[in-house]
């Protein structure tokens, strides 16, 4: 958030096994056990251990986490790209309800209910439109409620504690109490999400994902928000961490540096550079990036190509951005790449279309295709040409612009921007072209890089930086991935 120190981004995997029986997992064991860990947030899972047994204990690796409900597949196991299709779709009403909940030792009330209430309105700048236009109309928050201020039972240091240092806040006990404190008043039957907002500082964070607690009577495991006043005072933040409620992973940029909130081009990342504002809800979100939605079932088969690692044919495609709603051509481009034996381990690239629009699109840096390159674990990388890589992907070496090439390492595919439309940008996709004397490079740039791609008030415009031959491949030490997770709290 702007005017805040930046902490380093957390992930935390819960195992629940019912009442009081709530374990923390080894994020880094999970994710490699899970293969596409995010996929299977809030879902029924299968666990394997290094040593079995009946009661989980520190000592116990966890190897494998598969899942173990009867939910529809989104469609094949593996997809045409090569990749694992493990998440599931998200569709039709998922009703939403926000408690607001104060500390016993903090009386400030930030926000009426009204306000809260008002959040899941359907004109836009509000949750409800937005939800509904990013996912192409598939989604819709109908339904959603607020209820409160309600009254903990305990003082903030009872549910923030220091723990190696660190404020650690006990999640589900936050949830749980704040439940408790509303359920007299609030109907919880079919609630697909709940957003607690607190009237005070958790742990530095905001945090989305899943957790179980009784509700009307019933022990039953949903998405959940928890938000302090930062969050629920704009708009974007809030939009971010339903989005890992829906569970979407972050997606990051190219620098290497570990810190997932620096891709302005997903909602699932930065949140809060070029973004647009409201004078009611604050910062607004951004779209999320057009793999994210196909994550969840919102890209129909007609707006997305598959282009396969073997490809020979020079492809001339209309790319529409992917805020454009009901649009006749494609809005998605997966460049395939070769099938590894693990497919957890395949990578893939995709390309869409950002044209600085509309209610939410209109602060983006500029407009231009997006490349993102996808590998363990699920996570999106966009693609940074500059070198080093900006630490925020803002910068002309994030974008693929009209006149300019670029080609994937190993030269499976070859792709140039031809020219714009009014909606996204004519781009041909196909092998390099070839000449014996002058070998192309894996960017062209037809001019010098100018500021006037970016809008005049983006905040924090990265440097640019030369243009260099070739793109160096992130993480390519990282161990495979084996299968998936029940339910995880992700920042």
């Amino acid at each position: 958030m702007p005017g805040r120190s930046r902490l380093a981004p957390q992930l935390r995997v819960f195992l629940d096994q019912g009442p009081q029986q709530r374990h923390e997992l080894d994020a880094t064991q999970a994710r490699r056990a899970a293969g596409d860990l995010y996929a299977l947030a809030n879902r029924r899972v299968a666990v394997s251990l290094s040593s079995p047994g009946r009661v989980m204990s520190s000592a116990q690796a966890v190897t494998a986490i598969v899942p173990a409900d009867r939910l529809a597949p989104k469609a094949s196991v593996v997809g045409t790209d090569g990749r694992v299709m493990a998440a599931a779709p998200v569709l039709g009403s998922t009703r939403w309800v926000t408690l607001m909940c104060k500390f016993s030792d903090i009386a400030t009330e930030h926000k009426p209910r009204d306000y809260f209430h008002a959040q899941y309105g359907n004109a836009p700048g509000q949750l409800g439109h937005y939800w509904s236009q990013v996912s192409y109309g598939k989604v819709n928050l109908a339904g959603s409620a607020a209820h409160g201020w309600y009254s903990l039972p305990s003082p903030r240091a009872e549910y923030v504690k220091m723990v190696n240092g660190k404020n650690k806040a006990e999640l589900s006990r936050l949830f749980a109490d704040c439940a408790a404190a509303a359920d007299a008043e609030v109907d919880f039957s079919g609630v697909q999400g709940v957003n607690l907002m607190f009237n005070g500082e958790l742990d530095g964070y905001a945090w989305g994902g899943g957790a179980c607690t009784t509700l009307d009577g019933t022990y039953i495991c949903t998405r959940v928000t928890w938000n302090p006043p930062w969050s629920f005072n704009n708009l974007s933040p809030l939009a971010h961490e339903m989005g890992h409620g829906y569970g979407l992973p972050h997606s990051d940029n190219a620098d290497g540096d570990g810190d997932t909130y620096d891709n302005p081009w997903d909602l699932l990342s930065d949140a809060w550079r070029y973004a647009a504002t409201d004078a009611t809800y604050g910062i607004l979100p951004k779209h999320l990036s057009m793999y994210q939605r196909e994550r969840l079932g919102w890209v129909d088969a007609a707006r997305r190509l598959t282009v396969p690692a073997g490809n020979q044919q020079s492809l001339l495609l209309t790319l529409d951005a992917g805020s454009v709603e009901g649009s006749a051509h494609v809005q998605l481009v997966v460049l395939a790449m070769p099938a590894q034996p693990d497919p957890y381990r395949t990578v893939i690239y995709t390309l869409e279309a950002r044209r600085r629009t509309g209610t939410y699109e209109a602060r983006l840096a500029g407009d231009a295709v997006i490349i993102h390159k996808l590998e363990n674990y699920g996570i999106a990388y966009s693609v940074d040409t500059d070198v080093p890589a900006a630490d925020v992907s803002g910068n002309e070496g994030s974008m693929l612009k009209v006149g300019e090439t670029w080609s994937t390492p190993d030269d499976f595919h070859w792709v140039q921007v031809v020219s714009a439309t009014a909606e996204g940008f004519v781009v041909r996709v196909g092998p390099r072209p070839r000449s014996m004397s002058s070998p192309s490079q894996v960017l062209v740039k037809p001019s010098p890089v100018t500021a006037s791609s970016r809008p005049p008030a983006v905040a924090t415009p990265a440097t640019v930086t030369p243009r260099r031959q070739a793109l160096h491949s992130r993480c390519a030490g990282k161990p495979g991935l084996v299968r998936l997770l029940a339910l995880c709290d992700v920042l």
